[in-house]
């Protein structure tokens, strides 16, 4: 069972990310314990479910738990486990603080018993700062602007959209020195009683987005597997043809196409060739995810933001990646950090050679 409770009809009202991040107050047991009301996305391939689920999920259980005068403004988090789609989430809230600027709580997931996540979150008072502030933020890039006209495949499911930008510096010989770019925003339009919450929690559940993937990206790592069993390619021909029609911008704002998998297809290469092909990515999972808020009600999470991720390090099987959250207009609302775990899948002559040790 993926929830607890029937879960409630859809709210034409609501946008689809407030739908997918409905939670049912569990009073009756325990004011501070919240379950989710809809069962959670396990995207093709991962381990589990989507890791930015649990995250918005849990900062929507706390921000119901602290008065609406305050703001979260950083959010510390942890992946325990990986969760089950087919299992309900109990979201146990703890009050650890309620000071006079600053409110503290922290949030475990749990499954079976079991902690799946967990988070320690810091709330502000708003306008608590003072008269006279120490202000300073780093300016969006100059990008080209999102596409409100192309007809670009989507997950059907997905609550959000994006739309990629070239990595800049892609052809770097360095992976710490180039950047992943893209466009993103909620489907249709967070309704007025989700207040800015809604919007903060949208934010969260968009940041999971690709993250850590980002390592695999700038190092060009196939995130698939490009061929069976067999050695034959897993891409139909008919598809590849559709894709070959496509213009640059249009294939770099689909998901899974970074500039390499675009030039295989202009060049009309087999990407499963010697000259194409590359490492592909065993393991990759995310193992904590940091969130800073810088303005938590000045924007809104069902128009355009622009995020930009580098990676500075990566190394013992481990990856690191630094995200910043601008708005349209070009104001920075969040500053994000994950560690994950990168391993490569061993080719197949070492594994073979492997096998006879």
């Amino acid at each position: 069972m993926a929830t607890l409770i029937k879960p409630p009809p859809a709210d034409a009202s609501k946008s689809p990310i407030e739908s997918v991040l409905e939670l049912k107050q569990l009073t009756d047991i325990d004011p501070g314990i919240f379950t989710n009301t809809r069962p959670l996305w396990h995207p093709p391939g991962a381990r589990g479910i989507y890791g930015g689920a649990v995250i918005a999920q849990c900062l929507a259980a706390a921000q119901r738990t602290v008065r609406d005068d305050f703001s979260v403004h950083s959010m510390h988090c942890y992946f325990v486990l990986a969760g089950n789609a087919e299992i309900p989430i109990m979201y146990h809230v703890e009050k650890v603080r309620d000071g006079r600027s600053f409110a503290t709580r922290t949030v475990q997931a749990r499954q079976r018993g079991r902690p799946i996540f967990t988070t320690t979150m810091s709330f502000v008072r708003e306008n608590s700062g003072g008269a006279e502030r120490v202000e300073h933020a780093v300016d969006m890039p100059t990008v080209p602007g999102p596409s409100e006209d192309l007809d670009i495949p989507q997950q059907d499911n997905s609550p959000f959209q994006s739309q990629r930008i070239h990595i800049l510096n892609h052809e770097s010989g360095r992976p710490q020195d180039k950047k992943t770019r893209q466009w993103i925003r909620a489907r249709g339009k967070i309704s007025p009683s989700g207040g800015h919450q809604a919007h903060l929690s949208a934010l969260a559940y968009m940041s999971d987005s690709y993250f850590i993937g980002t390592v695999s990206r700038v190092h060009r790592l196939w995130r698939f597997s490009t061929s069976d069993k067999d050695g034959k390619s897993t891409i139909d021909s008919s598809v590849l043809e559709k894709l070959r029609d496509m213009d640059d911008d249009t294939l770099r704002r689909m998901q899974g196409m970074d500039e390499d998998v675009i030039m295989a297809i202009r060049n009309m290469k087999d990407i499963n060739s010697e000259e194409q092909r590359r490492p592909e990515v065993g393991m990759m999972v995310s193992l904590d995810h940091t969130i800073y808020f810088h303005s938590p009600r000045n924007f809104r999470a069902d128009e355009w933001m622009f995020t930009e991720m580098e990676s500075p390090w990566a190394g013992d099987g481990r990856g690191l990646v630094l995200q910043r959250m601008f708005t349209k207009d070009g104001e920075l609302v969040a500053t994000c950090v994950q560690e994950g775990v990168v391993r490569l899948k061993e080719s197949k002559s070492k594994a073979d050679v492997s096998s006879k040790l």
